[in-house]
């Protein structure tokens, strides 16, 4: 009797299996690369000179908004979520969370986000997560995702704050370098998740979510992904210059990255309609961001600024011979 009336029991032998549900709900996968884009943004604001309490804080700060806004997201697309083939065993659509305390969960996390940020890190730091969650539910998951094809272009403004963070989190404030760490991932999150919208536009189709390739088809989203990808190359320059926070290292880790990003997305204008070629770009926009923002953190070190500074005497000795 008691399994009737609370049928997640059916779904969970143990507390093990409990945790493992709550856990899987808040889509762990994705918010790796958030972080990944937080911790990068620290190491550029710090100089390379982290203080690791307060980058370890600002990481589970991050993780704990998007933890919640990616429960809250579960919550709000259960249904469709119950009928696309990838989304169909996570864990409400699957019976095993209630959709009540999903939300709960989800509040919790939040509270304990701005909590972990404002303790130990500062307001803003903590209320530019809270305007995470906010963009990423109200904006792309309430607003936008089943109205307009543009969902993503929109929406790429949530998943393009945990650098702001990170940025906030070590100076209080944000500069010009944090606005374009901002816009990279904004510019980037188009040839991302369009890339995959073709390889699983069927499912989309089904379940009637307007992604630009089940509107426009998959030549025209292939040109537009092609012109995001040189933008978002175009953007990660400018932090080398006019910018300067960035050095020798990262220039040539964004060049030689961007190069192989613009490479893979040419393929994909070429065979619009090649699933296998558009799920490479996905899978290589992914590696293409985290080594990019690797490149960041190592560059920001003191032995990356080094060499920015002998790579910048050495160009300056060869353009005094030349000028002799």
């Amino acid at each position: 009797m008691q399994d009737l009336l609370n049928p997640t029991l059916r779904h969970h032998h143990n507390l093990k299996q409990l945790l493992t549900s709550y856990y899987q709900l808040t889509k762990p996968r994705i918010i790796v690369l958030l972080l990944i884009e937080t911790a990068a943004a620290v190491f550029i604001a710090s100089g390379g000179e982290v203080a690791p309490v307060l980058l370890l804080a600002t990481l589970v700060g991050g993780w704990l908004a998007a933890a919640s806004a990616n429960v809250i997201n579960c919550f709000y697309d259960r249904d469709i979520d119950r009928v696309m083939e990838r989304t169909r065993w996570r864990p409400i659509p699957s019976g095993r969370i209630r959709p009540r305390d999903a939300l709960v969960f989800a509040a919790l996390l939040a509270i304990a986000s701005f909590a972990t940020l404002y303790s130990f890190a500062n307001l803003t730091a903590a209320l530019l997560a809270q305007s995470g969650i906010l963009a990423y539910v109200l904006i792309y998951t309430h607003w936008l995702k089943r109205h307009t094809p543009q969902n993503i272009v929109i929406g790429g403004a949530a998943g393009a704050i945990p650098p702001l963070v990170g940025w906030a989190a070590v100076t209080g404030e944000l500069s010009w370098a944090a606005w374009l760490l901002f816009g990279i991932i904004f510019l980037w999150t188009p040839p991302h998740f369009w890339a995959l919208a073709i390889y699983i536009r069927d499912e989309y189709a089904e379940v009637n979510v307007p992604m630009l390739p089940t509107i426009v088809g998959n030549a025209e989203t292939a040109k537009q992904i092609w012109i995001y990808t040189w933008l978002t190359v175009a953007a990660t320059l400018g932090l080398v210059y006019p910018l300067g926070v960035c050095g020798a290292i990262y220039a040539v880790a964004a060049l030689g990255l961007g190069c192989v990003f613009l490479a893979k997305a040419r393929s994909l204008l070429q065979a619009p309609d090649d699933t296998t070629v558009a799920k490479d770009t996905f899978k290589w926009s992914i590696f293409y961001l985290m080594l990019l923002c690797l490149a960041m953190a190592i560059d920001s070190l003191p032995f990356g600024q080094n060499i920015t500074v002998e790579v910048a005497r050495f160009t300056m000795q060869l353009a005094s011979l030349g000028s002799n």
